[in-house]
C-alpha cells in the first residue's frame, strides 16, 4: 500500500513516499524515516470528529448510542504531527489520549450514498484525538477547548491509500504499556457512513480529515509521557507530552475544573458515582 509523507527536507516542505525506512522525494533525495522532521501528512480546511462509535466506549459510559452519529469540530489550529510534543496548559490536569483513525478526503465530496463515499477518500492516517477534559464543564456542548486546543490533533505519520478498514486493530500505547486495544469492526458506523453523513450538508474538499472514533479506556496523561498509536496498517504515531509555558489566564473566560463531569469523562464512566463519587483517583 503506497504510503505519503509530508516532512521538512531542507528547511522546505517536502511531499515524499515512504520505500521501506526511508523517505524519498520527487527529485531523489533520501532521508531515514527515523531522522525525518514530520509534518501532518495532509493540510484539510476542516477538521471533523464523531462522539460515540466504537461499541466498548458506549459500553465503558454505561449509556447507548444515539440513532445516529453526532459529531464535533476541531479548528486547523490544533493539528499536529508524527514526534510533535502535545501541551498540556499548565494548571490543567487532564488531558486524555484517543487513539482514532482519521479518513482523508481526495474529492469535494457533496450529497453522495454510503456506497459511494469510497470513491472520494484518497486514504487514511493514524489520528489521537487529545482532549483537555478540565473545560468539559464549559465547553461540553461544542468541545471547542476541550478538543480544538493547540496541538491536540496530531496526525501520521504518513497517509496510506488503498487500505481496507476491515478488520483492523488499533491499540494505544503510554510509555511502552499497552492502554487501549480494539478493532475498526466494533465501530457502530464505518468510513463509509461517516463520510456520506457528513457531506449531506457539509461540501468535504481533499484534504478535509473525519476521526472516526475511539474504543474503550482514555485515560489522562503526565508531561513526560510518551503516547503511541498504532493502526494495522496504518503506521505508529508518536507524540510526547509537555507542559505549556504559561497557565491558563485568569483575566478572562471560564477556569479548568474538577467537577464530577471532569472526572467521569477523564477516568471512563463511573457514571453512577456522579454527586456521590468517592475520593479522587490519583
Amino acid at each position: 500500500m503506497p504510503e505519503y509523507r509530508r516532512i521538512l527536507l531542507d528547511g522546505a516542505v517536502a511531499e515524499v513516499v515512504r520505500e521501506g525506512d526511508e523517505l524519498v522525494a520527487a527529485d531523489g533525495r533520501r532521508v531515514k524515516t527515523g531522522e525525518a522532521h514530520h509534518l501532518p501528512p495532509v493540510v484539510p480546511s476542516k477538521v471533523v470528529a464523531v462522539h460515540l462509535n466504537h461499541r466498548s466506549r458506549v459500553a465503558e459510559f454505561q449509556t447507548s448510542l444515539s440513532p445516529a452519529p453526532t459529531y464535533f469540530h476541531k479548528p486547523t489550529s490544533s493539528l499536529n504531527a508524527h514526534g510533535g510534543a502535545i501541551v498540556r496548559p499548565e494548571g490543567c490536569q487532564y488531558l486524555n489520549y484517543e487513539g482514532e483513525v482519521a479518513i482523508v478526503i481526495g474529492r469535494t465530496c457533496r450529497n453522495i450514498s454510503p456506497a459511494e463515499a469510497g470513491h472520494y477518500i484518497a486514504g487514511y492516517t493514524v489520528a489521537n484525538d487529545y482532549g483537555l477534559h478540565d473545560f468539559r464543564d464549559t465547553d461540553a456542548g461544542s468541545m471547542l477547548r476541550v478538543k480544538g486546543s493547540d496541538t491536540l490533533c496530531p496526525l501520521g505519520p504518513g497517509l496510506v491509500t488503498d487500505w481496507d478498514f476491515h478488520g483492523k486493530r488499533l491499540r494505544t500505547y503510554v510509555n511502552d504499556e499497552l492502554v487501549q486495544d480494539g478493532s475498526t469492526d466494533e465501530m457502530e458506523w464505518d468510513m463509509h457512513y461517516l463520510v456520506a453523513d457528513i457531506a449531506r450538508t457539509i461540501t468535504l474538499f481533499p484534504g478535509d480529515v473525519l476521526l472516526s472514533g475511539t474504543p474503550a479506556n482514555s485515560r489522562p496523561v503526565q508531561p513526560g509521557d510518551v503516547v503511541e498509536v498504532e493502526v494495522e496498517g496504518l503506521g505508529k504515531l508518536t507524540n510526547h507530552i509537555v507542559t505549556g509555558p504559561a497557565p491558563v489566564r485568569d483575566d478572562c473566560g471560564a477556569q479548568p475544573t474538577a467537577s464530577e463531569e471532569v472526572l467521569s469523562t477523564a477516568f471512563g464512566g463511573d457514571w453512577e458515582f456522579r454527586g456521590i463519587r468517592r475520593p479522587q483517583r490519583p
